[in-house]
């Protein structure tokens, strides 16, 4: 079983992104900014989008995001 808990609506282009860059957990991602996310080719505001709700359900955020907010 895979480690991976990146959402599958967040595309294929970038899960595949996320996994070159050495990030296939969400919880690693509240180290990230955006700006670095969308640095990442296939990585685009969709993407963004979607990782930010999948952490803002776990009561987390990206790097840089107000807490509490996922933004």
């Amino acid at each position: 079983m895979s480690d991976d808990d990146i959402p599958r609506a967040a595309g294929a282009p970038a899960r595949g992104a996320l996994a070159a860059a050495g990030w296939t957990r969400l919880s690693q991602l509240t180290a990230v900014t955006e700006r670095e996310l969308l640095a990442l080719h296939g990585v685009g505001p969709k993407a963004v989008r979607v990782l930010r709700a999948a952490l803002r359900e776990r009561g987390l955020g990206l790097a840089g995001d107000p807490p509490g907010t996922g933004r």
